[in-house]
């Protein structure tokens, strides 16, 4: 269950990071003035930061969640 919660999280966090960089912030078209520089979206590099947390998270929950082959011996 454990290694399950893991790579869910750590997939989450990378669709999070992808979706917020190119979708949220990246700017389109070819930049013609200083407005291309600022996100379309205001918050787009708190959910980018968001997306890297949730995947640094997804290596404590590993460390901290009891193995369940470990139950069992």
């Amino acid at each position: 269950m454990r290694i399950f919660l893991t790579l869910l999280m750590i997939v989450l966090g990378f669709v999070i990071q992808a979706v917020s960089y190119f979708y949220l912030a990246a700017p389109l078209g070819i930049p013609s003035s200083p407005a291309y520089s600022d996100p379309r979206v205001p918050f787009a590099p708190l959910i980018f930061v968001i997306g890297v947390i949730l995947v640094f998270l997804a290596a404590v929950v590993y460390e901290l969640m009891p193995d369940e082959q470990a139950k069992e011996a």
